[in-house]
């Protein structure tokens, strides 16, 4: 049995991850090691969202909720720095969407 949360973690928050670290780098002009910290991941791994190279593999596989997941994606990010949110705050807004993937 698979649970929808670990679905969610395969298939859509690389994805999401991606969103949210291009658009720290390129709307709010966060650099590679800023944006890291604040997804708690390392720099290299923002590097490869950014170059494509690291989710966007699964984006065929959740195409019915993409936009979805951009508007949700675009939300948080603006919480990351409107808020300035903490990478372990980061994590339960990424239980939120789950949340808000499942139930809709």
């Amino acid at each position: 049995m698979t649970l929808p949360c670990e679905k969610t973690a395969k298939y859509v928050f690389p994805v999401f991850r991606s969103l949210i670290a291009r658009e720290l780098v390129e709307k709010y002009n966060f650099t590679q090691v800023e944006a890291a910290k604040k997804l708690g991941t390392t720099q290299a791994a923002i590097s490869q969202y950014l170059h494509a190279k690291r989710g966007y593999g699964n984006a065929d596989q959740i195409k019915k909720i993409m936009p979805k997941i951009q508007e949700l994606a675009s939300d948080v990010t603006k919480r990351i720095v409107n808020e300035n949110l903490s990478p372990d705050q980061s994590i339960v807004i990424f239980c939120e969407v789950c949340r808000s993937i499942h139930t809709s």
